[in-house]
């Protein structure tokens, strides 16, 4: 054989073999015996030993063909993988209903979809072949696991579509994959997994691919991201083209006309989930329209034309053997039941919280005593009830003390609040949890000052202030346990690079009541520097949109205290940052090119991420939407832009390139 003659048998070869796989893992309706189908691959990977040149990447032999990695890279997404909205009853689902209703009106079509309880997972299409996978991550960044999703044999490895697009779905592991494995784990003495959701996502999380392939995953696929694909009116159709795709789509997905359907479908798979060969924990549901969709829009975590039933809890009984109480950064003392292990919702539970003393005093819950438990969203576990019938006698009253377990300070509680709080300034509790706060990502982002770490610092009294993570020496970092000279040096480097972060991180890691990222980057755009913040009255702070009474009252409480003040000039002494460096909003009264625009990117930029693009279009006052319709007014097209370019061009809109958005942004 030659080797054109060995290109054109591995074409036909590879060509049928991917014809078998999909009949055998998307369609569940295979055309060959298995036997068939192994001899085929035997023949290609044959071929392919004799001539490797002529191995690519979509061949069948290479599903597992991957060498293990060193580490995962990280994988920024071009357009966020956001979460939905929960409902828990029948109540909220028919108030999502009436919001959806209220904004576009009464014709209103759903997609009613399982809700998976696996891994979510990004696939990327370019010219028709797969270039990436990539995990959720925390929805803006993920990690690069392109070589253990090839080895899920439903996702297909080339498609007819040429156009770059972006599918999204769930990986997951049927059940009769999870009980094997756990029995091949008993068998050699390791540790068993808890549901088959942790099974996925530590499968996918292995290094070596060989070991993903041997956990047989599988996958279905729901939604889009980046799409330069098809232009599609709705979901339901998407969809449809998904399939004809090859992708696996779940066959119970439904489209309905009311939330009465949709109720129904709800309280069909809360009764017949048992029978599935996979785990769901809800069911998600969509407007149907994508127009209606892009006019509903988008909440700054979700989007507001979709919501997640979250099935009932599961609910066991255990024994509460004590009630344990923490401090947190403001100062709230938090009461915790310490249980006798149990299984819920496939993972062990020994703790759960009980809010506050109110709800101790309701559920009239007793050291001792039989209790059921849940996790609330199948999370986090919570007290239901007490099983009073099974008291003995010896239970015990809880009490919630009168001064602080950290400090001994008097606690307090405060108007119409019902929560405890310890309000000494040098709470030990307080200020460790507060330096944990300070140096997460959110806030100064400071690589290595985790939990662990802050609280050897503090025990060590290394750090017993915010200003305190500025003066931290070399020689005093290797005092501490398993700090060695290059977990010190790269611990020092972090904490120098924070000092450069923009106002807005330091503002929201300062911790100051009701102040969250939003607010924090709305205040720094706002004022500009922290002098200015400082210098703020309540009229200043409660004239600017979105910030409201009760923040209001905290920025001023909070900067009006000589040491915060004292703080903050040290802060400023030491190097760190006092000035917002984010792009400047336009003046309100004044229009931009972009002012009630909505735009559409699309192709590759140069210039600019598309991130970058996007912000900065609408911090002029534009809107930037996924796809072209009759309300786009400009479409920005990149290199191989592809269908959106074509259909703005059918709609008669306005079509930039690059250089043209390049220049709107200068001016």
């Amino acid at each position: 054989m030659n080797k054109q003659q060995a290109q054109e048998k591995i074409a036909a070869l590879k060509e049928l073999l991917t014809q078998y796989s999909h009949e055998y893992y998307v369609l569940d309706k295979p055309s060959v015996p298995d036997a068939e189908y192994d001899e085929k691959l035997h023949q290609l990977e044959k071929i392919e030993a004799n001539f490797p040149e002529l191995i690519t990447p979509d061949s069948p032999t290479q599903r597992v063909g991957d060498k293990p990695l060193d580490f995962f890279e990280k994988v920024r997404h071009t357009v966020p993988m956001l979460s939905l909205g929960n409902a828990f009853s029948e109540s909220e689902l028919r108030d999502f209903d009436r919001r959806v209703r209220q904004a576009i009106g009464e014709d209103v079509r759903y997609v009613c979809e399982l809700k998976m309880d696996g891994l979510a997972v990004a696939l990327r299409y370019e010219n028709g072949h797969l270039v990436q996978g990539s995990t959720r991550g925390d929805g803006t960044t993920g990690e690069k696991i392109t070589s253990n999703l090839r080895t899920i044999r439903s996702i297909p490895l080339t498609i007819e579509e040429k156009n770059t697009i972006e599918v999204r779905g769930e990986a997951f592991m049927p059940h009769r994959s999870f009980i094997q494995l756990n029995k091949q784990r008993e068998k050699e003495g390791q540790d068993l997994f808890a549901n088959p959701r942790n099974a996925a996502a530590g499968s996918l999380r292995q290094l070596d691919p060989r070991i993903a392939a041997s956990r047989n995953l599988d996958v279905f696929l729901y939604g889009i991201g980046e799409w330069e694909g098809k232009p599609v009116a709705t979901h339901s159709e998407r969809l449809e083209y998904m399939r004809q795709l090859g992708f696996k789509i779940n066959p119970e997905w439904k489209k309905y006309d009311s939330i009465e359907e949709v109720i129904e479908y709800v309280e069909y798979w809360t009764e017949h989930r048992p029978h599935l060969n996979y785990e769901i924990d809800g069911i998600v549901i969509k407007v149907d329209s994508i127009e209606a969709q892009e006019q509903l829009g988008y909440t700054a975590k979700s989007p507001r034309w979709a919501i997640a039933y979250k099935f009932p809890a599961e609910e066991v009984m255990t024994t509460l053997r004590d009630i344990e109480l923490s401090v947190g950064r403001t100062g709230v003392i938090t009461p915790t039941a310490i249980l006798d292990p149990v299984k819920v919702a496939g993972s062990t539970v020994q703790r759960a919280s009980l809010h506050n003393e109110d709800l101790i005093r309701e559920k009239d819950i007793r050291i001792g005593d039989t209790v059921v438990i849940r996790k609330a969203g199948d999370i986090i576990p919570e007290v239901v009830q007490v099983i009073v019938d099974k008291r003995s006698g010896v239970e015990e009253e809880f009490f919630m003390p009168t001064t602080c377990p950290a400090c001994e300070s008097d606690l307090i509680r405060i108007e119409e609040e019902v929560a405890l709080r310890c309000i000494n300034p040098n709470c030990p509790a307080q200020l460790q949890e507060g330096l944990i706060h300070f140096s997460s990502r959110n806030a100064m982002n400071i690589e290595g000052l985790g939990e662990k770490i802050v609280a050897q610092l503090f025990r060590e009294k290394l750090i017993q202030t915010i200003p305190d993570v500025y003066r931290l020496e070399k020689e005093k970092l290797l005092t501490l346990d398993r700090m060695g000279k290059k977990s010190a040096t790269n611990l020092l480097e972090a904490i120098e690079k924070s000092k450069e972060n923009s106002l807005e991180k330091l503002l929201f890691g300062l911790g100051i009541r009701f102040i969250g990222v939003r607010a924090a980057q709305i205040l720094a755009m706002e004022f500009n520097t922290m002098e200015n913040i400082q210098n703020a009255t309540y009229k200043d702070f409660i004239a600017v949109d979105e910030i409201g009474d009760k923040m209001a009252d905290a920025l001023v409480q909070y900067f009006s205290d000589e040491k915060i003040i004292s703080m903050l000039h040290q802060l400023s002494d030491l190097g760190v940052n006092m000035t917002y460096k984010g792009r400047q909003p336009n003046d309100a009264s004044k229009d931009t090119i972009f002012s009630g625009k909505t735009v559409v990117l699309t192709g590759k930029l140069e210039y600019f991420t598309r991130k970058e693009a996007k912000e900065q279009i609408e911090t002029l006052g534009g809107k930037v939407t996924g796809s072209v319709s009759k309300n786009t007014d400009i479409v920005i097209a990149g290199e191989a832009a592809g269908s959106k370019y074509e259909q703005a061009r059918k709609l008669n809109i306005t079509i930039w390139n690059e250089e043209q958005l390049k220049e709107a942004l200068e001016h």
